[in-house]
């Protein structure tokens, strides 16, 4: 901690003041305070997370650029909202109050954990598309190691992996007895790996995560391909598992579709419970947009939430995304919130969710079309080459561009299992690897699907 960060802050204020407009440096950064300062990073508490949202959005490069001119060296800023804290605050020479349910009243064994204390069982809106891979998280949070070992969960971007993984952190850590959590991306487990190697650590590197109670790594398809990487993995699974300790992994596919991942850690990966999380009905959508609100005490008339909801229909994070904007403006505007005032707001995300928003049978129907075979053989039991690659390019796109399960895939291929869509993916892979033809062809067709 370091003792001068309130002067350092009043210096990097008055950097601001000058760079700004006086509405919208009292706007924004009069209730500005620091929370913490390592000496490598710098933590500044916000009144809501509104201000949270808006100072990211639209100043942060200057607050990072007038910290770093001060200093004088660079510093990394974040921001974190008054009620969402995992650090201490630190008074300053501004302030010294402590924002309304800090994280001062949380076991102290979260902090530092690079867990998000939002990310709790009690902030996840369960639907249909989540209800089994949460009962699965819930189970192993009351008894990690003995029911699902290892836990694997994977699904699309922003649908809730990782508020799953955390929530099974905190649940652990907040219980009398807190065993030792561990959480980490895979991306920073092979880091630390290199680092350990380079600096010869590996003794104090292996014994932070074989001597967790509950390993937790998010994005493991990020270790495809990292050869070293997954020898280490390998052995610290084995450790974990062997001592009965529990680890639960995140992905954005199935464990056998992660490309140059050792066959060898596929089994281990798919040896207890594998959950699917899948995008949310509109009645789910809702649900979470009105938690989130009334968490963030956002007043929005419900034709507001209902517009939201029924337009983002694939990712979570973007739904909170868009709903934190449109609180953003209309806090700061006097004007009316209408349907063309989101529109105009939200732009850029009406435009991404319409060039996603592929079905399966158009996928069907466009491969088809283009191998000029006929639409119902795509969901036939016939097997001749002219008809079975280009109903395993359809499994393929709908695998890639549409976020149905492998099952629901399966289905709408006329009744086909989950491996002969995965096998079909696979064989579409290694082709586009190694023929020219095969990349034309399906280069050709994922243009004509992202218009």
């Amino acid at each position: 901690m370091n003792s001068n960060s309130g002067q350092v802050w009043e210096a990097v204020s008055e950097l601001i003041r000058q760079r700004i407009s006086v509405d919208g440096f009292e706007r924004w950064f009069q209730g500005v305070d620091v929370l913490s300062d390592d000496g490598s990073k710098m933590v500044l508490g916000v009144p809501n997370p509104i201000h949270q949202f808006f100072i990211e959005s639209n100043y942060l490069p200057l607050v990072q650029n007038a910290v770093n001119e001060v200093l004088g060296c660079p510093r990394k800023v974040q921001f974190v909202a008054a009620g969402t804290e995992d650090v201490e605050p630190l008074p300053s020479a501004s302030s010294t109050r402590l924002p309304k349910n800090s994280a001062r009243s949380r076991s102290p064994v979260a902090a530092g954990s690079g867990m998000n204390l939002r990310n709790t069982f009690d902030t996840f809106v369960v639907g249909a598309n989540s209800q089994f891979a949460h009962g699965a998280a819930w189970a192993i949070a009351k008894a990690p190691a003995k029911t699902y070992n290892p836990f694997f969960v994977y699904g699309g971007s922003g649908l809730g992996k990782t508020h799953l993984l955390q929530a099974i952190g905190h649940h652990v850590l907040n219980t009398p007895k807190p065993g030792k959590v561990v959480y980490l991306s895979s991306e920073q487990f092979t880091n630390e790996f290199i680092d350990a190697i380079q600096n010869g650590t590996l003794v104090k590197f292996r014994r932070k995560y074989r001597s967790a109670d509950v390993l937790m790594i998010d994005d493991i398809q990020f270790l495809g391909g990292k050869e070293r990487s997954q020898e280490e993995f390998f052995h610290t699974f084995n450790a974990l598992h062997d001592g009965h300790k529990q680890i639960v992994l995140s992905s954005d596919r199935p464990a056998s579709e992660i490309e140059k991942l050792e066959q060898r850690l596929v089994s281990r990966f798919e040896w207890g419970m594998t959950a699917e999380l899948q995008p949310p009905d509109v009645e789910t959508r809702i649900a979470i947009l009105n938690k989130k609100a009334e968490s963030l005490n956002i007043a929005l008339e419900p034709w507001v939430i209902e517009f939201l909801a029924e337009r983002i229909r694939n990712n979570v994070r973007r739904l909170e995304g868009a709903l934190m904007r449109v609180a953003s403006y209309k806090s700061l505007s006097d004007r009316e919130i209408s349907r063309d005032v989101i529109e105009n707001l939200l732009r850029d995300i009406f435009q991404e969710q319409a060039r996603k928003a592929v079905t399966i049978e158009q996928i069907q129907r466009k491969v088809a079309e283009h191998f000029d075979v006929r639409l119902a053989d795509m969901t036939s039991k016939r097997r001749p080459a002219n008809i079975a690659f280009p109903r395993q390019i359809a499994m393929y796109f709908s695998r890639e561009l549409t976020r149905s399960s492998l099952s629901d895939i399966g289905d709408a291929f006329g009744g086909k299992d989950h491996g002969t869509v995965i096998h079909a993916c696979k064989l579409v892979k290694r082709r586009l690897a190694e023929d020219e033809q095969t990349r034309h062809v399906v280069n050709m067709l994922d243009t004509q699907f992202q218009r």
